[in-house]
């Protein structure tokens, strides 16, 4: 789901929504909280031409939520920052509240997007898997931003998440991940609600977080239960490429990646887990893996 305001997002509908990623956003109203202290959960913020007409301004926003595994770089899916207008330009914002920063921004630069992001992010560079998109058991939707260090350094605190080691899941099993305990974060949207012109998702744009309790897994995804009665919370659009971390030997761990679910934000969370030889593959030429 590109932008927490969607938990899943399709490369497609990132481009045009700007994040959707089809389930996968703004961490669910239900058993959700703010989340200031994850301070190494940012934003994906770009600048492209949304309408086709030089002549117009281009657009800012936010489109995706990531985490930043080092220093200088930001983890996210390669389906936020795929299929876009060539003059497309991707930032990253470890802010607790983006939406609001770009608000600011918009009104006091007008028609400088550029100026709108600079001023809530930093510029970075995007690398997605080379061999996105792939088959449905591995679309090998990953992606990073290389980002100055010292800019980021600069602007915000934080301590860069904890990667899983070689098939840290598959080592741990059903029964493992069934006993341990889990958390979405993201800047997505809200679940589905129902109006007279259809459903909409309400919110984003700020950082929140919501537990999840583990459902399934397989070569290369784990799936997360949403569902409200266990006192689980979830992503939604927006929440693309954002963490679902684990909670493994006492130690939090960004075990997976919010890629999809379900439409309306209410069942399943389907991330790409990060403890596969294809996920570590891609990013070891970024990061020291665990």
């Amino acid at each position: 789901m590109t932008s927490v305001r969607v938990l899943a997002v399709t490369a497609a509908a990132c481009a045009t929504v700007l994040a959707i990623a089809l389930p996968s956003s703004a961490i669910n109203s239900y058993n959700a909280a703010p989340a200031p202290e994850r301070t190494e959960v940012g934003a994906l913020v770009a600048t492209w031409d949304d309408d086709g007409d030089p002549a117009t301004p281009d657009r800012a926003d936010w489109v995706c939520s990531g985490t930043m595994i080092d220093a200088d770089t930001f983890l996210t899916a390669a389906h936020c920052t795929s299929d876009w207008p060539d003059n497309v330009r991707f930032y990253v914002s470890l802010d607790q509240d983006v939406q609001s920063g770009l608000d600011a921004a918009a009104k006091k630069y007008p028609g400088d997007p550029a100026a709108q992001a600079a001023a809530v992010a930093v510029r970075g560079t995007a690398h997605s898997h080379p061999d996105y998109p792939g088959p449905a058991s591995d679309t090998h939707d990953i992606a990073v931003i290389q980002l100055p260090a010292a800019e980021v350094k600069a602007r915000w605190s934080f301590t860069p998440a904890t990667l899983p080691t070689a098939d840290q899941l598959g080592k741990l099993g059903p029964q493992g991940l069934n006993a341990t305990d889990w958390l979405v974060a993201g800047y997505g949207t809200q679940e589905a609600v129902n109006g007279p012109g259809g459903q909409t998702h309400p919110g984003g744009g700020v950082r929140m977080k919501a537990p999840v309790t583990f459902n399934a897994l397989n070569d290369s995804w784990a799936r997360l239960a949403m569902t409200a009665p266990q006192g689980n919370g979830g992503a939604c659009y927006g929440d693309s490429g954002g963490p679902n971390f684990a909670t493994i030997g006492g130690r939090s761990i960004l075990a997976a990646t919010t890629i999809t679910g379900d439409s309306p934000c209410y069942a399943t969370n389907v991330t790409y887990r990060l403890d596969t030889p294809g996920a570590r593959a891609f990013l070891s030429p970024f990061v020291k893996l665990p």
